[in-house]
């Protein structure tokens, strides 16, 4: 009875001695290295149980692997025995699990890990964790965009685990997060030893079109196009480039964000504090034009110091033009200091103004009465525009077209691009006009043959043409009419066909208008007042003479 007690607890602790060293299908097992062949590692994982590894399940991403015969090694038991009786054992299954154990933990408490970029795929790279792999998206490689990501493959490295799911076997990890902690780190300290007036030496990194980005030691300042140079900067490339060492102040630093603004210019003198010596009011001096607008032009006096060509200062003669028409960039011009403003630092510049204006040339050199030719430029309604020397223009005014016809018919007469000549009446230099006139050409012919004649003279004219109205009469080249009434005092005599052309007839004046050029004639009046004039000088009130004897005695005395 003794006996088979004793045998049933022999085979008690031999069962469990069984179930303790025969090892658990689907976890993870210790085993030792007995042989290395054909590019597999035999492993003795215990109970008489040998497995085969591939060599490179023991070799880190571009890395030779690191084995030999005796290593104690940890493998994943996949299966005791297979068909030629061996265990199915996977080192990288078991340092996957290993793997994934140790990130857990660093996940949840949220510490960096060690792994190593040994691919790339599509949006980003692969990443070994030390057993467990985990996608690097592109934009979480670096704080700025990677071409080139050569040097970073198989380089072990610290990475921030962004997300990972156990049961998916998902992993998203980030190397920018650290490189942008360790740079904020930096960024702190460089900061903090950093003031505001401060100058400093740095590496222009990138370029932009509103400014440079300067590398001050592990913190990049923003150097904006403004606070380049004194002058103006059209784009930073002009005077910068990506790498070169500038000297640089620290114009201002924001503590909350860590921005820090440069300034180049600073360190050099400000041009404009001698502005106002060097350019006095009404001083003319060259300069270049450095940017044209539609209202008006930029002239670079010195670098640093510009000032502007109002479209309206830019031409005596050109009006309602493009800057552009009239100077061009990089251009030479001399200029006039019209005004300054220190406080804008402002300077109005005059391009006319170094030029004398036309219309007084024009005044000095053609005085009133002066003849003048030029081409019609243009037609309006109220007169001719004429092109005169000095690129300027006069006008001749409908009234001032002709003698004889009306203004609206006369400059039917012209067009457009024909060659007059006219007499300069008047020149107003300040409105910038000039009246021209065309009728004045070869005098006033009317004031001239009228010169002597008044109100109440007596003239003699020649009968040119008779009508039934009256007679029309020539004198000294003018002509007039003489109307049926105005004939004779005697209604019998009033009949113009008593008259014959080339007749000689004595008229007198009865009006002078110098507007309508017309002398108002009569035959009537001249034997009124004929006859008044006799009745005064031979007759009196108690004389008791007739009529036709003073009449008689005045014939008498005429003759």
């Amino acid at each position: 009875m003794a006996q088979n007690v004793s045998m049933e607890e022999f085979e008690a602790l031999l069962n469990e001695s069984f179930e303790m060293d025969t090892p658990q299908e689907g976890s993870v097992v210790k085993g030792k290295v007995i042989a290395i062949e054909a590019g597999q590692a035999i492993i003795d994982v215990g109970y008489k149980m040998e497995g085969r590894v591939d060599l490179k399940e023991f070799a880190n991403p571009g890395e030779a692997p690191e084995i030999a015969v005796g290593d104690e090694v940890e493998v994943y038991l996949r299966s005791a025995e297979n068909a030629r009786g061996e265990a199915v054992v996977s080192r990288e299954m078991a340092r996957r699990e290993e793997a994934w154990d140790r990130l857990e933990k660093a996940y949840a408490n949220e510490e960096r890990v060690d792994g190593a970029i040994f691919n790339r795929v599509k949006g980003g790279f692969t990443v070994d964790l030390g057993g467990a792999v985990a996608f690097l998206p592109g934009s979480q490689v670096d704080v700025r965009p990677v071409r080139d990501a050569g040097p970073l493959m198989g380089l072990k490295q610290p990475f921030q685990i962004l997300k990972m799911d156990r049961r998916r076997g998902n992993i998203v990890v980030s190397r920018r997060a650290i490189l942008e902690e360790s740079r904020a780190e930096q960024r702190a300290e460089v900061i903090g030893n950093l003031t505001e007036g401060q100058s400093v030496d740095g590496v222009v990194k990138n370029i932009t079109e509103y400014g440079a980005f300067v590398d001050l030691g592990g913190v990049d300042g923003l150097l904006h196009v403004t606070d380049m140079a004194w002058r103006r900067v059209n784009h930073p490339s002009e005077i910068l480039s990506i790498g070169e060492t500038v000297k640089v102040q620290v114009i201002k630093i924001n503590k909350e964000t860590h921005r820090i603004s440069l300034g180049m210019k600073q360190l050099q003198e400000d041009p404009w504090d001698l502005v106002a010596a060097k350019y006095p009011l009404s001083s003319v001096h060259k300069g270049r034009v450095t940017n044209i607008t539609d209202y008006g032009a930029f002239v670079e006096l010195e670098p640093g110091v510009e000032g502007l060509v109002h479209v309206s200062e830019m031409s005596w003669t050109k009006k309602n033009v493009h800057p552009g028409k009239i100077v061009s960039t990089s251009q030479e011009v001399d200029v006039m200091v019209l005004e300054i403003d220190g406080a804008k630092r402002r300077v109005s510049l005059g391009l006319k103004q170094t030029m004398r204006n036309p219309w007084e040339v024009f005044s000095e050199t053609h005085p009133e009465g002066t003849e003048v030719e030029g081409e019609v430029k243009n037609i309006t309604e109220f007169g001719l525009f004429i092109g005169l020397p000095g690129e300027i223009d006069g006008m001749v005014h409908l009234s001032d077209l002709s003698w004889d016809e009306r203004g609206e018919d006369a400059i039917q007469n012209y067009r457009k691009g024909d060659i007059v000549k006219a007499v300069v009446s008047e020149v107003d230099v300040e409105k910038e006009r000039i009246s021209l006139s065309i009728k004045a050409l070869g005098g006033d012919k009317f004031a001239e043959a009228v010169g002597g004649v008044k109100r109440g003279s007596v003239i003699t004219v020649e009968v040119t043409a008779i009508e039934d109205g009256g007679i029309e009469v020539e004198f000294e080249g003018m002509k007039s009419f003489i109307r049926r009434s105005d004939l004779s005092r005697d209604r019998a005599d009033q009949r113009p066909e008593r008259f014959s052309v080339g007749d000689k007839v004595d008229v007198r004046v009865t009006n002078v208008d110098s507007k309508t050029r017309r002398l108002g004639l009569s035959i009537k009046a001249r034997e009124i007042a004929e006859e008044k004039e006799a009745v005064e000088q031979y007759g009196s009130s108690d004389s008791g003479a007739s009529l036709g004897d003073i009449l008689g005695a005045a014939l008498k005395g005429g003759n």
